[in-house]
């Protein structure tokens, strides 16, 4: 499939993963709508919804920015009116936005933990519900969480509980939605790296330049995104895809490019 006139909606696509997605995506002639917070730059951050929206026009596709706090149904429907205004519909959901907080329970502040499961649960909940009627409608539908595979074992919940709860909430949604939605065709998968990213999060909450330069550059999700959507929704659902086996399922072995620090012994994700 390509993804000429095809529209995705990308939550928190004014940088990083969700921003690297929209640009691949346009690149192939895809209509973009950047459904995030962003409208003035945080110089720790980078990016709003309107400077990810240029980039992704330069790219060469259609971009639509729209402000949303997806703690907001009210804000979340009023993405979907101005989507399928602008654009006739929906082909594909990423669910992006994310809140972190790498910490025990002892650390783990009230409001920390109300973030988390706002974004992350509820709001990728939401947001997967008031796309649905559009996606119903496309010929080749996807949802993509960016969540980890599901592993019970203990070491993952020990150090930051809070959080592993919120992303294994969006990963079991994302399986059970393969289920729910099967009868209408619309496909559910959730999407992790396998190594850190190179991102503002990584940067400023996890570890600094260091650990920044053991990751790999935002475009390997993209690349792997890529590859997933592309893919026909019928005999596409119900996975926990990694990056780096997406591209060597297409015959990608060779993924220096990818690394921030060519050489670097890269960082590998918490949840692998």
């Amino acid at each position: 499939m390509d993804f000429n006139n095809k529209t995705v909606l990308i939550t928190g696509a004014s940088r990083g993963i969700g921003k690297a997605i929209a640009l691949k995506l346009a690149a192939a002639g895809a209509n973009i709508v950047i459904a995030a917070k962003s409208t003035e730059e945080d110089g720790r951050l980078g990016g709003t919804i309107f400077s990810a929206a240029a980039e992704i026009e330069a790219a060469g596709g259609k971009a639509l920015a729209v402000y949303c706090d997806i703690r907001d149904e009210k804000l979340i429907g009023d993405v979907m009116e101005k989507t399928a205004a602008r654009f006739g519909g929906l082909d594909m959901l990423i669910n992006n936005a994310s809140a972190i907080s790498i910490t025990n329970t002892e650390k783990t502040e009230p409001k920390r933990f109300d973030l988390m499961f706002d974004i992350n649960v509820r709001g990728t909940f939401m947001v997967t519900k008031y796309a649905l009627p559009l996606l119903k409608k496309s010929s080749n539908a996807h949802i993509l969480t960016l969540s980890p595979p599901l592993n019970f074992d203990m070491r993952w919940f020990k150090s930051h509980l809070a959080y592993t709860l919120s992303k294994y909430n969006m990963s079991l949604m994302a399986e059970g939605w393969a289920e729910e939605f099967k009868k209408d065709a619309v496909a559910s998968n959730s999407l992790w790296p396998a190594t850190l990213i190179a991102t503002a999060a990584v940067k400023n909450m996890l570890g600094g330049e260091q650990l920044f330069a053991l990751s790999r550059k935002p475009e390997i999700m993209a690349d792997a995104a890529y590859y997933i959507l592309r893919r026909a929704a019928g005999s596409t659902t119900g996975n926990h895809f990694i990056d780096e086996e997406v591209l060597r399922e297409e015959g990608i072995t060779d993924l220096e490019s990818y690394s921030v620090k060519p050489g670097a012994t890269l960082q590998r994700d918490p949840f692998l």
